[in-house]
Formats: C-alpha cells, structure tokens, sequence
C-alpha cells in the first residue's frame, strides 16, 4: 500500500523548531560579526576560514536532498555502482587542494569565470562560463534539490496534499535566502558546518537501523538479490529477464562496457566520472569558493582532506540503505509495472527515488522522525544557501559589472542579494516542471547532464592551468563545439525517450538515433566530448597568436609561485595598438580591473532611505574611502606580487601532516575500489 504519512507529533515538531532557531542563530551570529560591507567579506568570508568548516562545507554543498532521494533511489535500483562517484572524489578533491587552488589563490580572483578573464583576456569566455553556470545551476542543482524535496515533503504528508507541499518549499526557500542575504558566505560556511553534523547523525543513526532490520550486511547483500516484486514483467526482447530483479553486477563498481550489459560501464566509471568530477570539485564555483576562504594553503589543503575523509560515509549511509529499502519494502520500491507505480509513488517509470523516504516513515520512532526530517531539510537547505551565494558572486561580479562598469561596492553588493531574490522566483516556477520530467532514478538524471555539458569547461581549465600555450581564440572555439556538440546530445537524449523494461515494441526512435545514443553511454560520451574540446583548442592556439610569457605569473600551475609583475593581457595588446597605459594585475586583497571599486575618496553621509536599504542588505551604512577599504592600493606593484606569490607558502610541520592524510586517504579509497571492483 501507499503510505499514509508521517504521524508528526509535538517531539518532532519541537525538534524541528529548534533545529530552525539554532541554525538561523548560528548564521546570523557569524554573519554580524565579520566586515560585512565589503566584496571580500560577502563573497569570500574575509579568506579567513579555518579548516573545518571549509571542509564541512564542501560536503555540505555536495550533499543535498537529491542526494539523499538519489544515491539511495540508485542503490535500490542497480547496487552499490552509484557509490563510485563518491569514492572518485576523493582523489579528485586532492587534485583540487594540491592543483587548482594554488594557482586560483596566486591569481587572486573571485570566480571561475574572472579567472578565465585573466588567463585569456576579452570577455566572451567569462560571460559565456557564467551565464551557463547560472543555467546549470537553477535548472540541474536547484531543481534536483527541490524535486527531491518536494518529494520527501509529498511522501510525508500525503502526495495528495500538494498544497502542503509549496508551502513547505516556499519556507524552506524564504529561510535559505534569509541565511545567504544577510551574512554571505561566512554565514553559509558556519551553517552548513552545523548542519553537516546533522545530516552524518541522523543518517548514521538510520543506517544502523536499517541494517539491523534487515539482520546486517551479509543479509542485505543475499536478500537485496532476491528482492523481486509480487507484481513483475518481462522483457519483450529476451523472456529470460524478469524486469523486477536486481541486475547481478549489483556489487561492483567495474562493470561491462558492451551496451545493453550494464547502466555504467566500467571505462566510463573511470574517465567518465573523473572528467565530470574534475568540472564539478575543481571549477564549480560553489565548490572552489569555499576553498578560496581559508586563511592559507595549508588550511584549504586540509579542508579538501577533510572533505574527503566524510565523502566515503555516502556510500555506507545512503546507497547501502537505499539497497536495504528495497529489501524491506520491495512491492512499492522495486515495483516496475506502470499501474502499479503510479499508484505508488506518482511516477509511472518506477518508484526507487522514494527509497530514503520509506527508512524515514516506517523505520524511525517519534523525536527521531523529527531529526531526519531536520537532516532532509538540512541537506536542502544547506545546497540551496550555497547555490544562491555563489550565483549571485557570478552575477554581481561577471555579469553585473559588464552592464555596469562604474558600480561601487554596495551597489555590486545589494545586486548580488537580489539576484538571490531572483533565483528564488525562478526555483519556484520550476518546480511543476521539476516533477513532470526528473527520470526513474534522480541522481543518473543528473549526472547524464553534466556528462553532456561539463566536460568543454573541464578541458579549458586543465589546458589554461597546465598549457601557457593555450589561448583566448583556442579556448573560445573549443567551449562553442563543445556546445553544439553536447546540446546536439542533450536533445536528442530528451527528445527521444528510451522506452523501459518491457516496453521495447514501444520504441519509436530512428535507428541512427538508436546508434548514437543507445551505444554510446553517456559517461563514454563525456570522453568523447572531452577529447574532441582538448583537439580543437589545441589547434585553433596553435594557429593563433601566443599569450606573453609576462602575462602569465600566476596564472598558470608552473608560474604559481612567481613574484614578477604580471601584465595584462589588456595592457598586452594596448601596448601593441601604442597606446601608453598600465592597468596592473589584482592580488587577493584586491579587486581586479574587472570589478569596481568604491569611486568616493572621501567618508560622505548617505540619505536616510540608502541608510536604511543598506541595512537591511547588511552593508555599511557610510560610503568607505578607497584608503580605508583598501589600504594595499598604496602598495607597489612589486610588493603586491610578491605578497600574492608569497600567500602559497606552508608552514611546516602542518604542510607534511596534511600532505601525509592525503596519501592516507587516497590508499583508503584505492582499498574500496579494489574490494568493489
């Protein structure tokens, strides 16, 4: 039967409530007592952040409720495959703190896409990054977070009460937004360091309960085979496969890459999966901004070790569980036939995405429902804050500053809290769009689209960090094939709908439409596309003029700990078109040429309605002298590179400690490889 809901009782609600005020406390707290009203402070938390939170944080962005809904709904539906994504970024976060960070750092931007403006100059790359991060954003990581949400919310309190539903998406929206515009990143760093406690103890604690009901975990991995629903179907192509029954590579990670044998092939498991790890761990914005807060490298390096360290509990507390939902609840998690899910869950393509859900309504006792549901929202809401504060960073800064090239501080800072706003409105317009498309399985859905679209812009920054050859025209034409290319498979991926198990004389779909996107996996395709962008780039850098090597210091993973004055690239071609201007590089005290800074030198009372607005967004309520904001303009251009150069360097004997955990963590994770091959 469907379940009837959650009995919410006043525990729960109590543990709910307080779960709200002490988070709302937390970061507002930490909020109001860092330098609020500059880009430093709101964007990037001072780059004063210790290691633990800006570890905490980096799963706690990574893991939200489609994670949850996801790995758990992917763990009842194929086994522990899912979990390799875990495990793959483990080694991918090293390459972040020991590669991309040390050059981002020295460089000294904001965001990813400033970076590329550095590296290769104009502005087309940077505005096409951003706007294609803000719509990867809204449309894959808001609306999975949400459709999981909303589902969770739907499960509990009856999936008729749709009413019930916005309400709660409305609020948890109202209080994310509150958390992002009124503290900034500091902020979300500390509340998503609480909540991160929440989600490891409430998933933990359902763990264990999950494995004691189903008599440990060498009865979950026997019984998990034998979990078939009463209500099944054949294949229409092969009468031997019964539709309902776990595939039997459930417990590997390495499977067969023939197509049709398998859902993740094991050269895809890989490369594929490391090419999209690479884009999301090393330049996603939401994720490399928490490691550009930490006080130095020593601290951010630590911070990706500790992220590590908790990324392996995903595959214990959320896809082994999912596995043991469809173990104990096998009718409505398994069920294959149409009528059957429908009535179930909604959804007419299979009901493994309510998996979690099912532990939480019939597993846990009163209080502890309550707990979970805090995790769930805590898991929401923690991805949410994060999308929104790194999105309004892009927004202000590599968008916002283009339309406006003269905007002060506070008006950079005000634009960035309402594009938040924005968001919000647009978040919650999609989401009858969310619930009428998102597949059978969440997390597959969403890594299928970034195998279509990441692996362009993780080819730009692999070759711009490690290639100085590289430049603007290479880089350019190979992100606008990549796209053409990847949306060509998005379209038709969509467009032509793969009919499920037992559906085959359903198949409308061309034959040619058959060849190129049933053979080619979408992990094999991210390959594909990888290489093809990396070809293209080359070529067209080869054929085009060479960036100055005096235009690289810093930029580039050789060039790092340079401490000669980098010219740039604007300056570069001024001095080819004989125009006598200097415009120098920015350090990381600094803003760049690109951001605007406060254009009044001196301290001026502003009209009581400014007053008031910049209050309420949480700025100063004077205008700031340059002088005072930023007392390194009185520096040389020496002296500002030699300090950037400088910020890279570690303190023994910590940098040998953290590089020891590293290695540490990688054998760890290459142990659970092999036990899962």
């Amino acid at each position: 039967m469907a379940n009837e809901g959650i009995n919410i009782k006043w525990p729960d609600i109590l543990v709910l409530v307080l779960y709200f005020v002490f988070v709302l406390v937390v970061g507002l707290i930490s909020s109001w007592k860092i330098k609020r009203g500059s880009i430093s402070s709101y964007f990037l938390a001072s780059r004063n952040m210790h290691w633990i939170p800006v570890g905490a944080s980096l799963f706690a962005s990574n893991i939200g409720s489609g994670h949850f809904i996801g790995l758990a709904g992917s763990g009842a539906a194929s086994g522990i495959g899912i979990g390799a994504f875990e495990l793959n970024a483990v080694f991918v976060l090293m390459l972040l703190g020991w590669v991309f960070v040390p050059v981002y750092m020295s460089s000294g931007v904001y965001t990813m896409p400033e970076y590329l403006r550095e590296r290769f100059g104009g502005q087309r790359i940077r505005v096409y990054l951003s706007c294609l991060a803000l719509l990867l954003s809204i449309f894959t990581k808001i609306s999975a977070d949400l459709y999981a949400g909303a589902l969770f919310i739907q499960q509990t309190l009856n999936k008729n009460s749709e009413e019930w539903m916005y309400i709660s998406i409305l609020i948890l929206l109202a209080i994310a937004s509150i958390f992002t515009i009124s503290g900034g990143l500091t902020a979300v760093i500390w509340t998503d360091f609480v909540q991160t406690i929440l989600m490891v103890v409430g998933a933990l604690i359902l763990m264990g309960m999950t494995f004691h009901e189903v008599g440990g975990y060498n009865a979950l991995v026997e019984n998990y085979f034998d979990a078939i629903p009463n209500m099944t179907r054949y294949s229409q192509t092969d009468s031997n496969i019964n539709c309902g029954e776990p595939p039997g590579y459930a417990m590997h990670f390495f499977r067969s890459i023939k197509p049709g044998e398998s859902d993740m092939p094991w050269t895809g498991m890989i490369f594929g999966i490391t090419i999209s790890g690479i884009w999301y761990w090393c330049t996603d914005q939401v994720i490399v901004q928490r490691t550009l807060s930490s006080k130095n490298m020593v601290h951010a390096k630590a911070g990706c070790v500790l992220a590590a360290m908790i990324k392996f509990l995903p595959l214990f507390i959320l896809v082994f569980p999912g596995m043991g939902s469809r173990v104990l609840y096998t009718d409505k998690v398994a069920c294959v036939v149409p009528k059957e899910c429908k009535k179930y869950c909604g959804s007419e393509t299979g009901c493994t995405n309510t998996a979690y859900v099912e532990l939480v309504l019939n597993l846990l006792p009163t209080g502890l429902s309550g707990l979970m549901l805090a995790v769930m929202m805590a898991a929401l809401m923690s991805s949410l804050t994060s999308i929104f504060n790194s999105s309004s960073t892009i927004f202000a800064i590599d968008i916002w500053t283009r339309i406006r090239k003269k905007a002060t501080d506070v008006e950079l800072l005000i634009v960035g809290r309402v594009f938040v706003l924005a968001m919000v409105v647009v978040s919650v317009i999609w989401i009858p769009v969310i619930q009428n498309s998102a597949n059978s399985q969440l997390f597959v859905y969403i890594q299928s689209i970034s195998s279509f679209l990441s692996p362009p812009i993780c080819a730009i920054y692999l070759l711009a960090i490690f290639w100085p050859r590289t430049n603007e025209p290479g880089a350019f034409w190979g992100l606008i094939v990549g796209l053409i290319i990847g949306l060509t498979r998005f379209v038709l991926e969509y467009a032509f709908v793969v009919p499920g198990c037992g559906d085959e004389d359903q198949d409308k779909r061309p034959e040619w439409i058959k060849i190129i996107v049933g053979n080619v996996h979408y992990l094999h395709f991210g390959c594909i596309l990888f290489l093809i962008v990396l070809a293209v780039t080359v070529a067209v850098s080869l054929l085009t003029e060479p960036i100055p090597e005096k235009c690289l210091h810093r930029l580039t993973y050789s060039t790092r700990h340079s401490q000669e004055v980098r010219v740039s690239i604007r300056e570069w071609r001024n001095e080819k078109d004989s125009i006598d201007k200097v415009h120098l590089e920015p350090t990381p005290d600094k803003n760049s040429n690109s951001k605007a800074s406060v254009h009044s030198s001196n301290m001026q009372e502003l009209p009581a309605w400014r007053r008031c607005i910049n209050c309420l967004c949480g700025v100063s309520t004077q205008n700031i002298s340059v002088s005072q904001e930023n007392p390194a303009d009185e520096e040389t251009p020496e002296e500002r590179a030699k300090k950037a150069a400088e910020f890279l360097e570690e303190r023994k004997p910590w940098t040998n400690v953290v590089d020891g955990m590293a290695i540490f963590v990688m054998t760890i994770a290459g142990f659970l490889w092999g036990f899962y091959a």
